[in-house]
């Protein structure tokens, strides 16, 4: 049977009816399960829903025994039905009892049934049941048989919601009654404070038209609200014009999402299958939800949120309901609650409005994120349950300082977020006038203090921090913000305008360093069982030599005339560096060939992030090798053997420990004898402490996030050498696990300025 089958789209009318007639909600649920079994010619049709608690309840069963109804209960990951709705896949089996995970319970009477087919029931991309159909016979279900039921189980959800079987608050966010004060903790992912009112970013889209009568007619319907959503995403991007330069960036890659073929194809599928355009459209944004929320990868993870944006616009169109709550009466100060967030949602609301985002969801890579940071607004991602502890008009604080939400705060946490908040503007201004103040320490030694950038908004902040230049420009988050690979011409264009806006001012250019964590989604990758350690970053561009020629073009087009300075990821051995180098040469005789003009000076070095290379440096610093930039995140992660990105062993070690010291004392003393410039970039040198440690240790360039220039500055220009220097090469031999607290002590005995 295939949904195109009238016998099909007949089912789903006669569920449909059932669902909406007379009787008892367990009645018409009954003769549900009835009415699948005989359209599918199957022995056994069975609903199974998720209560609280991750338990799955036999709700009701055409086949099995009836006993059994409301008796029988499976753990979400127990058994055939607790793998379909843990996994959030369907599941087929021909001989089900001789699957790994067949859990038999014998009050249901399944041992006379041999093979079983399951669907999760799904509703706004969160599993509340199961659908399964079992045969006596052993049995290969077919594609079109499991596709016929995802939709039946699609339209079955939908009803089930709305039917009073199953509590509201275990179908949907629900909140009690608190009137409690509530602290709960997440992810920081744009550091600030704000308090205001929560607001509810996103009123549920009711779809109540789920069977289209007419193909022909809900196509044309479908292409209406299209138009309408393009126009709608046209018009807000020619209004971004006078906004952030990457905001804009990130919009124009957002609406091109909206041209997306196959996505437009597969809602179009379903509707000739017989939804309406409505179900169709919440049919394949909860396919696209439940599949790509097991992706580990990030980058495809966050590119779902803008992808979930696009549906809930495309619903908003269908369905004529209002829109988000930018739409509606904001408060004066918002604080937005939401599931997951895009860029255009983000920039739906008045800034001057909002105080703070809080995602369930979310990750520092979203584009509503780096959003946010332009609009220098405060996030905290990461926070599970947030509809059911925080209430609509509720009064919330978010300290993404320390990444903590209060939730209906007491006077005196109010009164001390408020004071946080001034003393963060106060130690502001403070910075703001050491901007033009040298980083010099207290005798007299000159420190070159840098940013990392890697958007052009970031550029903004040479000038607003005072930096020296820009240490280290993540050449790679462009290509990931793009839906392919970006042209040589365009890398030119953008390279060339970063060096315009740094002046005379120095940029290092960090090749593309992709992998990992850090996927673009028009590249093929297979899965891999530890990718930090696997195909990524040199490794890939020295395997594909054509994308780091063209890189390396750009680059060299770009600064024409200019000092470029540019450094290759991720290099472990001495070998590797050559060949990286030798690339370039090609490029560079390439360009002499066609009469471009050269650089007016070359610099090229290295990261030094991997421990093998550490012991290769002696042979190293004797190539052509003009500066090292140690990439203090993965050199650390490597060297303890401990994933920064996991917080149950990123905690494990620190990098104020001895081993940590002597290594990296070992190689500054390397690059002196040899002459070779050395810096640091990465969370390290971010930290005031860490920062004058790194200087102690005779480190003269750091580079740190712009927001962190203004407290390292503040340690580094406190700092007297003559008297930290000693102490910390005195820790050196120790046998500790980490000298920070001694030498937290130490700092404030010789009045180092630390936060």
């Amino acid at each position: 049977m295939t949904l195109r089958d009238p016998n099909a789209r007949r089912l789903l009318g006669r569920l449909r009816d059932v669902m909406a007639g007379g009787g008892s909600a367990q009645d018409r649920l009954d003769r549900v399960t009835i009415l699948i079994a005989e359209a599918m010619g199957t022995d056994v049709c069975s609903c199974y829903v998720q209560r609280a608690g991750e338990v799955l309840e036999l709700f009701a069963t055409c086949g099995l025994t009836q006993t059994a109804v409301h008796h029988t209960r499976l753990r979400v990951g127990e058994g055939l039905i607790g793998e379909i709705a843990a996994l959030a896949r369907p599941l087929r089996v021909a001989d089900a009892w001789a699957h790994p995970a067949f859990a038999y319970r014998p009050e249901t009477g399944e041992e006379v049934f041999k093979s079983l087919m399951g669907v999760p029931l799904v509703r706004g991309g969160r599993v509340i049941g199961v659908l399964a159909v079992q045969n006596r016979e052993t049995r290969d279900y077919q594609d079109i048989e499991q596709e016929a039921l995802e939709t039946v189980a699609m339209v079955l959800a939908e009803l089930l919601a709305g039917s009073g079987l199953i509590p509201r608050d275990e179908v949907g966010p629900a909140v009690g009654n608190a009137v409690l004060p509530l602290r709960l903790e997440g992810t920081i992912l744009n550091p600030g404070i704000g308090l205001g009112t929560a607001v509810y970013h996103q009123p549920e889209v009711h779809v109540t038209k789920l069977l289209g009568d007419d193909p022909e007619s809900e196509l044309a319907r479908l292409r209406a609200a299209m138009t309408e959503m393009r126009e709608s995403l046209d018009s807000m991007l020619a209004a971004s014009a006078k906004g952030p330069s990457e905001a804009r960036e990130l919009l124009e890659t957002f609406r091109m999402f909206a041209d997306d073929a196959g996505w437009i194809s597969r809602i179009s599928e379903h509707v000739r299958a017989g939804l309406s355009a409505e179900a169709a459209v919440r049919k394949v944004d909860d396919e696209m939800r439940l599949r790509l929320s097991q992706v580990s990868d990030p980058y495809i993870r966050e590119r779902l949120h803008d992808l979930e944006d696009l549906a809930n616009r495309l619903l908003r169109h269908l369905t004529g309901e209002r829109g988000t709550a930018a739409k509606s009466d904001l408060p004066e100060h918002v604080i937005l609650i939401c599931r997951t967030l895009g860029p255009a949602e983000l920039l739906d609301y008045d800034p001057a409005r909002l105080r703070g985002v809080i995602l369930e969801e979310g990750s520092p890579a979203m584009h509503a994120v780096i959003v946010a940071k332009a609009l220098d607004i405060p996030v905290i991602g990461r926070l599970p349950g947030v509809f059911q502890r925080i209430a609509p008009l509720d009064p919330v604080v978010v300290d993404a300082e320390h990444g903590q939400v209060f939730v209906r705060p007491g006077e005196d946490v109010r009164e001390a977020v408020l004071s946080g908040v001034l003393e963060r503007n106060q130690r502001r201004e403070l910075y703001h006038r050491l901007r033009d103040l040298p980083a010099e320490t207290r005798d007299g030694q000159r420190i070159s203090l840098r940013i990392n950038a890697g958007l052009m908004m970031d550029m903004e902040n040479l000038a607003e921090t005072g930096a020296d230049g820009v240490g280290l420009y993540r050449t790679e988050i462009p290509f990931m913000a793009r839906p392919s690979l970006p042209s040589v011409e365009s890398q030119t264009h953008l390279y060339r305008r970063v060096l315009e806006l740094a002046g005379d001012k120095p940029v290092v250019f960090r090749t593309l360093d992709v992998g990992g964590d850090k996927l673009l989604p028009y590249w093929q990758s297979q899965p891999e069982d530890n990718p930090a350690l696997g195909w990524r970053s040199a490794r890939i561009t020295l395997d594909r030599p054509a994308i780091l020629r063209q890189q390396l073009r750009s680059l060299l087009r770009a600064s024409a005339g200019r000092e470029l300075r540019v450094m290759f990821p991720m290099i472990a051995t001495v070998g590797e560096f050559r060949l990286a180098r030798h690339i370039l040469d090609l490029e560079l005789a390439r360009e002499a060939a066609h009469g471009t003009p050269a650089p007016e000076r070359l610099l090229v070095g290295t990261m030094l992030e991997v421990p093998s290379l550490v012991w290769q440096l002696p042979a190293l610093v004797r190539e052509r090798l003009d500066f090292v930039s140690i990439g203090s995140n993965d050199l650390l992660q490597f060297t303890f053997a401990a994933d920064r990105g996991n917080p149950r062993v990123a905690g494990r070690y620190d990098p104020l420990s001895p081993p940590v010291l002597s290594m990296l004392r070992r190689v500054v003393e390397i690059c002196d004898d040899a002459q070779v410039p050395l810096s640091l970039c990465g969370e390290m040198a971010s930290r005031p402490l860490d920062a004058a440690v790194l200087i102690a240790l005779g480190f003269r360039t750091l580079s740190v996030s712009a927001p962190s220039v203004g407290r390292v500055k503040q340690a580094l220009r406190s700092v007297d050498l003559g008297v930290l220097r000693p102490y910390v090469l005195s820790l050196l031999d120790l046998p500790h696990t980490s000298v920070r607290d001694r030498l937290n002590n130490f700092g404030r005995d010789i009045r180092l300025a630390l936060d």
